[in-house]
């Protein structure tokens, strides 16, 4: 997959492009119909696949007070996009200048950079100038501008739409399965690991710790069987969502023990899947408590253990 940070002219190094519209933060079920439906159309025509978003939220330009807690982080986003077979990424930076635009600038830019076959969006995206371009302007327009548009219907899930306003909710609220189910995937943290304070290797269970951005939406406290992934290979593990209360704390943050695994991962990115909550965080009154419910942990894992 293609990736560009910025928006340039395709037309001639690619005549025939479908684009799909949107943020896609979490790249939920609702969102791979529509990818998965501009990816279909560009092999129609014998074409690719675009992807057109932005790499910050609009909102953290237009009314950062209001900004949701995202969901997955570019990168994540990124390898969601790729897997389900998107041929280029643009995502650039949404600013003040390309909010003020009027929807018929915006149709005009697609036009000019991208000269798309088919324009895919789902049921609430609007565009320009205070979201003044709507759907039905879309598929009003669309052939003076060159494309067909395609407004995919929302997903359901018990009767009402998959949303990622849903979706953060859930993983606030620790329903882990629910989220996951219109995640398509295990809700997964994808970034790269920090230096801890070793606490880990000294007591036999060395960690994997990842920083909790205060932008991100995150599962509560707790212990949690989990899989893990680097470069190319997939592991077991066990992680620990909180503030390490029985070492007087710490600032909020992701401890992974991976199974079986030797190496040195500080600065590299891995991939922690959470697959199911094992119980909640505790403080305890020695560390051969801790280490005893280590292993409990581990062995309550295993039964969710997928690789």
């Amino acid at each position: 997959m293609e990736v560009y940070n910025k928006l340039i002219d395709l037309t001639k190094k690619y005549p025939r492009l479908t684009v799909a519209l949107g943020m896609f933060d979490g790249v939920h079920i609702g969102h791979q119909s529509i990818i998965r439906r501009a990816v279909e159309l560009a092999q129609k025509i014998g074409g690719k696949s675009v992807v057109f978003t932005f790499s910050n939220h609009p909102l953290s330009v237009l009314a950062p007070q209001a900004m949701p807690l995202q969901i997955g982080n570019n990168i994540l986003r990124e390898k969601r996009l790729e897997e389900l077979g998107v041929d280029i990424l643009i995502a650039m930076p949404f600013t003040k200048e390309f909010a003020s635009r009027r929807p018929e600038e915006f149709l005009e830019i697609l036009r000019m950079n991208l000269a798309p076959y088919y324009v895919v969006t789902g049921p609430n995206y609007t565009f320009g100038c205070k979201g003044k371009g709507t759907q039905r302007m879309l598929l009003r327009e669309g052939n003076a501008y060159g494309f067909t548009a395609e407004i995919c219907p929302a997903v359901l899930r018990d009767g009402r739409p998959v949303s990622s306003t849903r979706v953060r909710s859930l993983l606030a609220a620790g329903d882990l399965h629910t989220a996951s189910d219109f995640l398509g995937c295990p809700f997964t943290v994808m970034e790269r690991v920090i230096h801890g304070d070793e606490r880990g290797r000294l007591l036999g269970f060395p960690t994997a710790n990842l920083a909790i951005s205060e932008q991100r939406v995150m599962l509560p406290n707790g212990v949690y069987a989990v899989g893990v992934k680097f470069q190319g290979h997939s592991y077991n593990g066990v992680a620990n969502i909180g503030n390490n209360p029985t070492f007087k704390g710490c600032n909020r943050r992701i401890e992974v023990n991976i199974a079986e695994f030797k190496g040195d991962l500080y600065d590299k990115l891995i991939a922690v899947e959470f697959i199911e909550k094992l119980r909640d965080e505790v403080k305890f009154d020695s560390v051969d408590q801790l280490v005893k419910q280590i292993k409990k942990d581990k062995e309550k894992a295993r039964q969710f253990w997928r690789y």
